[in-house]
């Protein structure tokens, strides 16, 4: 039996997965896409590439990501809610206008899309994003990040068309709650390493 984003389970994890995540300070109100153009292409540039696509799979592509979610994690880097040595000491000198620049000018920028490697692992990955796994308590996916993975600002981020590498790291970094979110850590503890991969391949055809 299938189990899709009308069923009472998921509808359920739906209404908690939005009532347990935190708002968080979105980015400054001043956002001006050129400013952060600059810092991007002197400071981002290596590991997101200037225009946000990254060049190493194992970094985000923040190319197309929303802006205020963008501007959340600089935020919780700098605060150290979120822990990376790299990017806290990134963040620690950006300004809240830095922040904003930043998260506007990666925003306006198109994204160069992944693709699925393996075409079995990614038709496992679709049945788990589209319609969770009912026997382990996975909810699905697109609940939350919609079923193109678009996501919703600031609480859910844009998914489709990330590097394959990168989300299974996330996924693992919220399993292990090396990475703290509420909702992910429930998420993340119920999938095997197959299911994250598969839901990780799924992800980067996203569009």
């Amino acid at each position: 039996m299938r189990y899709g984003l009308a069923s009472p389970l998921f509808a359920g994890f739906t209404v908690i997965a939005a009532i347990s995540v935190p708002a968080a300070d979105a980015p400054s109100a001043r956002m001006d896409p050129a400013k952060g153009q600059q810092i991007a292409t002197t400071v981002c540039a290596a590991c997101h590439g200037a225009d946000g696509n990254s060049p190493a799979s194992v970094n985000p592509i923040l190319a197309g990501q929303h802006a205020a979610y963008v501007g959340n994690q600089l935020a919780h880097f700098k605060s150290g809610e979120r822990k990376n040595a790299a990017m806290s000491a990134m963040a620690a000198s950006l300004s809240p206008d830095d922040v904003g620049n930043l998260a506007a000018y990666f925003a306006k920028q198109a994204i160069k899309p992944q693709s699925a490697r393996d075409k079995a692992l990614a038709q496992l990955g679709e049945k788990i994003y589209r319609a969770g796994n009912f026997a382990s308590g996975v909810p699905a996916c697109a609940a939350c990040h919609g079923p193109t993975g678009a996501g919703i600002a600031i609480q859910y981020p844009r998914l489709g068309g990330q590097y394959s590498d990168y989300t299974a790291l996330q996924l693992k970094a919220f399993r292990s709650e090396e990475r703290v979110n509420t909702v992910m850590n429930g998420v993340a503890a119920r999938l095997s390493d197959r299911e994250i991969q598969a839901v990780a391949e799924y992800v980067a055809g996203l569009r």
